[in-house]
């Protein structure tokens, strides 16, 4: 009985824990059978995969969270210019410590590879491709079509090229790409054509969204964990660090030096084969400078300790460390972009592919995710265009559970159907074969719905 009566304490008391602690509650746990979808060029129609999206489970003991994923978004991926891969299913567990500690040493280094998992159960990886400048040879090292770097891909390189204005041209819509089939976003997952300034135009032809959607009048959602087991943010936040304040945009603390030439590198706008060597193609262009007297500047890990409303001042009233996903003013991703070049805690994450990487005696998390209120003044649903010709496509910030859509006529007859799914921001409703009139689009979660009135002129 006594053993019994000890059990029941500690089940109790993790139950209790999982019920506020942020790193168990906020995945998007996919309980209606999401699955994936892909597009391959030229053909502007996805492909619907057999690969379930977001997260499969989530389970828990006192010290972290196990998290089980494919790896794939709800959203759709590719295509990727240059790159005939695709995202594959990688089928992994993620533990990710409940008691994330500061390294008070010099800071341990992001790494190429998984450095950090988005909510959705897709990786995040940092600012790197894995491609360097050797000045052996003076040319490109590592990477596909490159010979290999010494010490390999992640040895230490005087210069190490930035894989944001590197590889934009193979980023789809959402801005990722994936590394022999793991999909991964090095920068702020949110789509290229919701920036204020628009740099790729690969979502015209194969339209998707992203995770989520910039908010300048609203905090930013959690987007995710790094891998020492601090949580990661979107772009705009409380202007204070104790959670009040004007929403602002978290900013990068780095900026690209003025120098004309690199030690051991190429000069700044060299060309060497096909590659010009910009202001901002490695990552060593870059210094930090602080900004002590401004909050809203990030530090050298691209964080700070606050309160988020996932974390707020009455249960955490000394903050927590944050990593945020920065953008410039254009909302184009700013340098180091999510986590870097160091982490700001201990790094304790671990991945595998076996039920054995989860102790016996965790307990299974069921996804509470609560349906958004429509009434909620900071939810913002934007229809374009309107009125609508061949297509009409519905944007929110972030479907935490599935939304229906409906295009009803002046009958009341539901026309058209579609989804928002859960973990991406977008569905698409084609009206070419829907005659001209006035029209109204009923968008539903588990809570309540809203209505809009939409025209179709064609």
């Amino acid at each position: 009985m006594c053993k019994k009566f000890t059990f029941l304490l500690f089940a109790m008391s993790i139950t209790s824990f999982a019920q506020t602690n942020p790193a168990i509650t906020s995945w998007l746990q996919n309980t209606t059978g999401i699955t994936g979808r892909h597009y391959v060029a030229p053909n502007p129609t996805p492909v619907v995969d057999a690969v379930l999206a977001n997260v499969q489970s989530v389970r828990y003991d006192d010290n972290y969270v196990y998290v089980a994923a494919t790896g794939i978004p709800a959203y759709i991926t590719g295509p990727f210019i240059g790159n005939p891969s695709i995202a594959t299913a990688q089928n992994k567990i993620f533990r990710i410590t409940l008691n994330p500690t500061q390294n008070t040493g010099i800071g341990v280094a992001t790494t190429g590879g998984n450095i950090g998992i988005f909510k959705n159960g897709v990786a995040l990886f940092d600012y790197r491709d894995g491609v360097a400048w050797s000045s052996t040879t003076n040319a490109l090292c590592g990477g596909p079509g490159n010979p290999p770097c010494a010490g390999g891909p992640n040895a230490t390189q005087a210069w190490n090229r930035d894989a944001i204005p590197a590889e934009k041209a193979g980023f789809d819509c959402a801005k990722a790409h994936p590394a022999m089939g793991n999909y991964h976003h090095h920068q702020n997952p949110s789509a290229f054509n919701l920036d204020l300034t628009v740099i790729s135009n690969v979502c015209d032809t194969y339209p998707s969204d992203g995770l989520y959607v910039i908010n300048p009048s609203q905090h930013s959602p959690l987007l995710g964990f790094a891998y020492d087991g601090f949580p990661i943010y979107g772009a705009y936040a409380y202007t204070n660090t104790d959670g009040t304040g004007e929403i602002a945009r978290m900013k990068s603390s780095y900026q690209l030096r003025t120098n004309t030439t690199r030690t051991n590198g190429p000069a700044i706008n060299q060309v060497v084969g096909t590659q010009t060597m910009f202001n901002g193609y490695f990552r060593e262009d870059y210094e930090y400078v602080a900004h002590n007297d401004d909050p809203t500047y990030l530090d050298s890990h691209n964080g700070r300790v606050c309160n988020t409303p996932e974390y707020p001042i009455s249960l955490y009233p000394n903050g927590i460390y944050c990593y945020f996903a920065t953008v410039d003013a254009n909302h184009n991703s700013a340098y180091p972009y999510v986590v870097g070049p160091t982490f700001y805690g201990n790094k304790s994450a671990t991945t595998g592919t076996t039920v054995t990487t989860v102790p016996a005696g965790a307990l299974v998390y069921t996804s509470t995710l609560a349906a958004t209120s429509f009434e909620d003044s900071d939810f913002r649903i934007k229809i374009a265009p309107n009125p609508a010709q061949e297509f009409i496509a519905i944007q929110s910030q972030m479907a935490e559970q599935d939304m229906s859509v409906e295009l009803i006529d002046e009958l009341g007859k539901i026309i058209k159907t579609g989804k928002i799914l859960q973990g991406s921001t977008l569905s698409i409703i084609e009206t070419d074969t829907v005659y001209n009139g006035l029209y109204l689009l009923r968008i539903s979660n588990q809570k309540d719905s809203k209505v809009f009135k939409v025209v179709i002129d064609k």
